[in-house]
């Protein structure tokens, strides 16, 4: 169950694989109509909608309606897709049962995809009369509201209840200050508790949200550092993230949860895995870094907010572990033109980066999906021998505001060589200016983490970036740039619709070098570096008309890191 808006409209569903179709069950806080729709965009125009009441005789009535703008909707003349089942009214509530498929082949239905939807909902406080053609839908004013869903891969919320009586504990801030500025992110490293000094698993873990904060924690992540030796135990890291970066830049390569507004508190991980938050070899250190939305820059404000692990008595099979698929946040990486109605950025994980995974295969959970507030779309792809395969996850309707760590309906088998193209899409019709990678929330950001199990030591990331030769040559300049001076250029950049689209054929063509992590194998860097030397080829991928990509060993390096170390995937 999903409440759609506190104490006003509640919302099951089941969904029938088999069937092919969802059965809905919702309640409103009202004895007039109530509605249900798919919107493509977040909005009225082109919703596919559900409209039912329930009669004073206790009948329930259902109609298929279309919003072909932000009008009242009207009657689906093709065919009825929405079936009203049962209803009832009780204590000022409306409850309506109804089915739909996911694809109903109706050019006024909108599809129930795999990956994340849109939903609207709206309600009156009169029923319809299906004798008076006056009595009909009217303006509902405030009594509506949206909602992005997974809803075919949606997991229900454990309880508290079914987690009592294991050990628990709770990385936390206390009573922490937060600045009296617009946005603000705050990073604290915390040590796994010396109680636990054998190798524990963590079968569920719950945010921690300061009841004072609800509307001032705007996201969280938790991180863990892959390395120990800058951490002094009695003084652990605490302050704002920029400012303490270069003593925990080993803390943000390995993302382990996050959490957004309108997520879920509570993940259960699966059965067969668990995830090991204490060692029986040394301490672990993880680091929350938590982004404080504050517009009105009010002060005296103090959080307490953080996240609670819940521990298995016993040692599950596997050890659940995540990897990042995406982009590098960075201005060598993402360059998005502004007055853009569609711009598309997409990268590439080859082969190469999953040599090291086991011959029998890991098992992918669930799906994070990442951008910033221009993004609205992001996907991942499975290639294997050079064909797209399935898509990992699909969140074709994306929101900043509206991030879940999606559970996949059945878990997909990941073998050594198979590849990875993630695709991010951004509109940027509201901006003026360019927009570029990076950590804050105005910047920008394209990639999903994925949970899987068991876990390859060897496999954090995974991230593509435009070779800084093609930056370059489009610059027209013999000298090396850093990031600073392409931020700087690229500023200076003025655009026309045709310069836009030009921008994007050359986002298309341009040559990416993939960044991945596979441990042990270079002792200063740890990682390899890729080089994809043609971006049209990339497209191809992106599109299924997969015949080859040109892909070979870069002799590692650390210079093109060193650069962007400054810039990491994390938010």
């Amino acid at each position: 169950m999903v409440e759609l808006q506190v104490n006003v409209a509640q919302l099951w569903w089941t969904v029938n694989d088999i069937e092919q179709a969802i059965t809905f069950e919702l309640h409103v806080n009202t004895i007039g109509w109530i509605a249900l729709g798919i919107s493509p965009a977040g909005g009225m125009k082109g919703a596919d909608i559900a409209v039912g009441w329930v009669d004073s005789s206790g009948t329930v009535h259902m109609q298929d309606r279309f919003a072909f703008d932000k009008i009242k909707p009207t009657i689906d003349n093709t065919t009825q897709d929405w079936f009203g089942l049962q209803g009832q009214e009780q204590n000022g509530w409306t409850a309506i049962q109804f089915k739909r498929y996911f694809d109903t082949c109706d050019p006024m239905d909108v599809p129930i995809k795999s990956g994340t939807n849109i939903l609207i909902f709206a309600y009156g406080i009169v029923d319809l009369d299906l004798y008076e053609s006056a009595v009909d839908i009217t303006y509902h004013d405030d009594r509506r509201g949206t909602r992005i869903l997974p809803l075919r891969s949606y997991a229900d919320q454990p309880t508290d209840e079914m987690l009592i009586g294991l050990d628990f504990f709770d990385f936390n801030f206390n009573n922490q200050v937060i600045p009296s500025t617009d946005t603000t992110y705050y990073c604290k490293v915390f040590k796994s508790p010396s109680p636990f000094l054998a190798k524990r698993h963590a079968i569920a873990h719950k945010v921690l949200i300061d009841s004072r904060n609800e509307h001032l924690v705007h996201h969280m992540d938790l991180f863990e550092c892959t390395s120990e030796d800058a951490i002094d135990d009695d003084k652990l890291p605490d302050g704002i993230c920029d400012e303490i970066f270069t003593v925990v830049g080993m803390c943000y390569s390995k993302l382990a949860t996050a959490w957004a507004i309108g997520a879920d508190v509570m993940t259960l991980y699966p059965e067969e895995a668990g995830y090991t938050v204490t060692s029986n070899i040394s301490s672990k250190y993880f680091m929350i870094k938590i982004h404080y939305d504050n517009p009105r820059q009010a002060s005296n404000l103090r959080d307490s907010s953080g996240i609670r692990f819940y521990l298995a008595n016993e040692l599950r099979k596997f050890d659940l572990g995540y990897v990042l698929l995406g982009t590098i946040s960075s201005p060598g990486s993402l360059a998005i033109p502004p007055q853009a109605e569609q711009f598309i950025v997409d990268s590439y994980c080859p082969p190469e980066a999953t040599r090291n995974f086991p011959s029998s295969g890991v098992n992918i959970v669930s799906a994070l999906p990442h951008t910033h507030l221009q993004g609205y779309s992001v996907w991942t792809k499975l290639i294997r021998n050079n064909t797209a395969v399935q898509y990992l996850f699909n969140a074709e309707s994306f929101n900043f505001n509206y991030q879940f760590a999606n559970q996949l309906p059945k878990t997909i088998k990941i073998y050594p060589g198979d590849a990875f193209a993630t695709r991010c899409i951004y509109k940027t019709t509201d901006k003026n200016d360019i927009t570029l990678g990076g950590q804050r929330t105005k910047d920008e950001m394209c990639f999903q983490t994925f949970s899987y199990y068991p876990i390859v030591d060897s496999l954090f990331a995974c991230a593509t970036t435009i070779d800084m030769t093609v930056w370059e040559t489009l610059m027209n300049t013999t000298s090396p740039i850093d990031y600073m001076k392409l931020e700087q250029w690229l500023r200076n950049l003025t655009w026309t619709p045709e310069s836009i689209a030009q921008w994007q054929e050359f986002y298309n063509k341009a040559a990416r070098l993939a960044i991945y992590d596979r441990g042990s194998h270079d002792k200063d860097t740890g990682q390899d570096i890729h080089i994809v030397t043609n971006g049209n080829m990339l497209r191809e991928f992106l599109e299924e008309n997969i015949n080859q990509l040109d892909v070979f060993v870069f002799p590692p390096t650390s210079a093109p890191l060193s650069s962007s170390s400054s810039n990491n995937n994390s938010d």
